[in-house]
């Protein structure tokens, strides 16, 4: 007698996913941002530019940074409350895809029942 192992749902696979992305992204991210503070060379710089280019680009598209850009030059926000703003919208992004990726998978294996289904 074989026992199944049990079956993960399509939705509880895709916060999964999205959940492990986003911490291994914040996390290479605060590592990164560690290193540029106590060992500042031109590639963590570099990098550091890279990882803050997804945020900055969603927040430009959203019409937020400008404002927010406005808020950190003339002190009303800190670098700090910035990372986070950053980091908030990386993980929404994370998310977003992953819905969009889990509802088209979805769409496709249900078609392919459909088509399956009417040639039996």
């Amino acid at each position: 007698m074989e026992t199944e192992s049990p079956r993960l749902s399509l939705a509880q696979i895709m916060v999964g996913n999205a959940s492990l992305l986003s911490v291994l992204y914040l996390a290479t991210g605060a590592c990164i941002e560690c290193w540029r503070r106590f060992r500042p060379s031109p590639w963590v710089e570099r990098v550091s530019l890279a990882l803050e280019a997804l945020p900055a680009r969603a927040l430009e598209l959203l019409g937020a940074m400008s404002a927010l850009r406005e808020y950190y030059v003339y002190g009303r926000i800190s670098e700090v409350w910035v990372r986070v703003i950053f980091g908030a919208t990386v993980i929404a992004i994370i998310f977003a895809l992953a819905i969009a990726l889990g509802v088209a998978m979805w769409m496709v294996r249900r078609l392919w029942q459909w088509q399956a289904a009417r040639f039996l």
